[in-house]
């Protein structure tokens, strides 16, 4: 039984703490010296060991990592947590600014920060107490990283002052430019792979399963905004930020309220001045309209917010010496030059490859092996050779040569007249095979649950699996022999694998990888040809009449139907019980859908293009992308454009998102 004492003492270790914690993290200004607060913490930390029942989640003593975890769960946000607009220049930021001008007049002022260059994450705070830190993942759902997160200093496990009762903040993991290149260091001592950028290295130390990684790394959090909040008094950004600062939240001082679009122009000048003297790493600034009530106004667009938008800074240059050029194999068999490089410095990053693209941007660059280049961080991000000095060519420079043949695996590179790629038609290329297992397996194809990239990629190490078909042939006594491997995980990953034999046809079109078929027309395939034998015995003819299916993506099927070790791989995968059906929804290619033809335009309510345009299908309905006098009606949405005029000039049926669900259930 622990003494009321010790329960007091230890609730008032803990309030010392977190306020000494506020004013070194917050505030900047410690009250005490390190050797005193160390003292403090480690008695925290005896008292917790020698009575348990004293533990706490929330207390600062998580601030040094607990046991590691096996995987990270999932977490579904409560509202999306959306990317942002990118914008490059003068011109299109005037052009978004006059945007908010249309609707808003000139009665807005504009909040500019800077774009940390970090691992964006969501706190969910209730009652003061922080319950859970996820990541962004697809922007729907993201993995619960809560152990991890509450390793950093500068995030409070409870709140201060008048914090409201929900509270979900947005914000930046970053590492400081000083504490990378430390970093950096120790793993280049222990032999171990360098961090590209600190984006990558706090994105690698906040999905660490021991928490203990995590917090050996002087990982900082930066908050920006909110999603789901209840009793939130601010009104704009501004006063959101102060507001931050008030609940123990750290905040940056390098924001401004402006007033007018020549202010913006300044603010990005300034910042961009001061990038590379700052301690963080950004890599723009991001415009927001500062009062609550103007974004409410503006709302969101599919996948953004209209009411902010990300101002990028330029791309950052170098110049070095071109070594060679290799060829590497992507998912869909795209054969990629990639420039070898003399190392260069660009913007704090080593850089030692470049994308080329493809033969037509080497010829176009007139580049040859030897030649000094220009190398261009698109977006600070990925380097693209840009330009060849050849005032500095010597004569030695040597032709690069596009190979004929798959490095990979000798088939005839093939490419396609009037397309830039080449491609190794070879589904079972061993360059392709583990990036296209990854999307063969994925959610939106055969869905095969719990079979992630590190386990393709065991699977591909021991050379357990040679073909898509090979998966099919695993059983748990196999999948034992790998390491760490135990007969519960080994069951359920098998039965997962045979659960997907019976799959959609559509989401076996896609899973196949054919260039330039996507989710949408493997849709568009299974509903014109209904069954997987069909569409294998189609002519071009057949592939040239299926909805919104021309020329270039017919050709590419049919380079991928030609070729032999395809054919025999599906035949494989048929023959080892994978049923691909299609059924038509129930009310699909009835009723008043039936034969129609819709043109969707315009932001709906609720349902994004994709939601619509599959609910017209599934009821029996065509889509097409442009309006004629063969449309029967035109379903519009907000900000509707010339679409909408040309419907109402050929005197074409319009409906909103309430008369297409209206007309879905009469058909139905």
């Amino acid at each position: 039984m622990v003494s009321t004492a010790l329960k007091q003492r230890t609730e008032s270790l803990r309030k010392q703490i977190e306020e000494h914690n506020y004013h070194y993290y917050v505030e900047d200004s410690p009250l005490i010296s390190d050797e005193a607060y160390d003292k403090l913490f480690q008695e925290l930390l005896k008292l917790e060991d020698e009575y348990p029942e004293l533990r706490s989640p929330l207390s600062p003593t998580q601030k040094v990592g607990g046991a590691p975890i096996d995987k990270f769960r999932k977490y579904k946000h409560a509202q999306p947590m959306l990317s942002l607009q990118n914008i490059y220049n003068e011109e299109e930021s005037s052009v978004f600014y006059e945007r908010w001008e249309e609707t808003l007049g000139n009665k807005f002022s504009v909040l500019v920060e800077p774009k940390f260059d970090g691992l964006a994450i969501e706190l969910v705070y209730e009652n003061g107490g922080l319950v859970v830190a996820a990541t962004r993942g697809d922007g729907e759902t993201g993995e619960d990283v809560t152990e991890n997160v509450k390793t950093i200093r500068s995030i409070p496990l409870h709140l201060r002052g008048d914090f409201p009762p929900l509270l979900e903040v947005r914000g930046e993991i970053i590492l400081l430019k000083e504490d990378f290149e430390k970093l950096n260091q120790e793993r280049a001592k222990a032999g171990e792979t360098l961090f590209a950028n600190p984006r990558n290295a706090a994105a690698g130390s906040i999905r660490q399963l021991d928490p203990r990684v995590a917090a050996q790394r002087k990982l900082d959090f930066f908050p920006h905004g909110v999603a789901s909040v209840r009793g939130l008094k601010a009104k704009t950004q501004m006063d959101l930020l102060t507001s931050f600062r008030s609940w123990g939240l750290k905040t940056h001082t390098l924001y401004k309220v402006i007033n007018s679009l020549p202010e913006i122009e300044t603010f990005y000048k300034k910042v961009e001045g001061q990038r590379d003297s700052l301690d963080y790493e950004i890599d723009g600034i991001v415009l927001k309209l500062n009062s609550f009530k103007d974004q409410e106004e503006l709302g969101f667009v599919s996948r953004s917010p209209r009411w902010a938008v990300a101002y990028k800074f330029k791309a950052q240059e170098g110049v070095t010496l071109l070594r060679d050029v290799v060829f590497q194999v992507g998912r869909t068999g795209v054969i990629t030059p990639v420039a070898v490089l003399d190392p260069v410095w660009i913007g704090g990053v080593e850089v030692k490859r470049a994308g080329l693209h493809n033969e037509d941007q080497i010829r176009a660059l007139g580049l040859k092996i030897g030649d000094s280049v220009v190398v261009k961080r698109a977006g600070d991000v990925i380097p693209d050779v840009v330009s060849v000095i050849e005032q500095k060519r010597s004569g030695r420079e040597k032709t690069i040569t596009f190979p004929k043949k798959c490095p990979a695996c000798d088939s005839t590179i093939h490419r396609i007249e009037g397309e830039a790629a080449h491609r190794c038609p070879n589904i079972a290329c061993p360059a392709r095979l583990a990036e296209g297992l990854k999307h063969f397996c994925s959610k939106r194809a055969m869905n095969i649950e719990g079979l992630g990239d590190k386990w393709i990629d065991l699977l591909l190490e021991n050379k357990l699996i040679r073909h898509f078909s090979s998966l099919y042939d695993l059983d748990k006594e196999t999948v034992m022999t790998l390491e760490r491997q135990g007969e519960r995980s080994a069951q359920k990953l098998v039965d997962s694998i045979q659960k997907s034999k019976n799959t959609t046809l559509d989401r076996f079109i896609f899973a196949l990888g054919i260039p330039l078929v996507g989710e949408r027309t493997a849709e568009l395939l299974a509903i014109h040809f209904g069954s997987l034998d069909k569409l294998l015995e189609a002519s071009d003819e057949e592939f040239s009449q299926v909805e919104e299916v021309g020329p270039t993506v017919t050709e590419k099927i049919r380079e991928f139907l030609d070729e032999a070790r395809n054919r025999s791989e599906i035949d494989r995968l048929i023959k080892k019980g994978v049923n691909p059906k299609w059924e038509v929804a129930q009310g699909g290619h009835q009723g008043e859908l039936k034969g129609q033809t819709f043109v969707i335009t315009g932001t709906l309510p609720s349902l994004s293009r994709d939601e619509a345009s599959q609910l017209i299908r599934e009821n029996g309905g065509k889509i097409t992308s442009s309006v004629s006098k063969n449309t029967d009606y035109v379903v519009v949405g907000e900000e509707a454009g010339s679409k909408l005029e040309k419907a109402r000039t050929l005197g074409i049926k319009l409906l909103d998102e309430a008369g297409l669900r209206k007309l879905i259930k009469k058909s139905s």
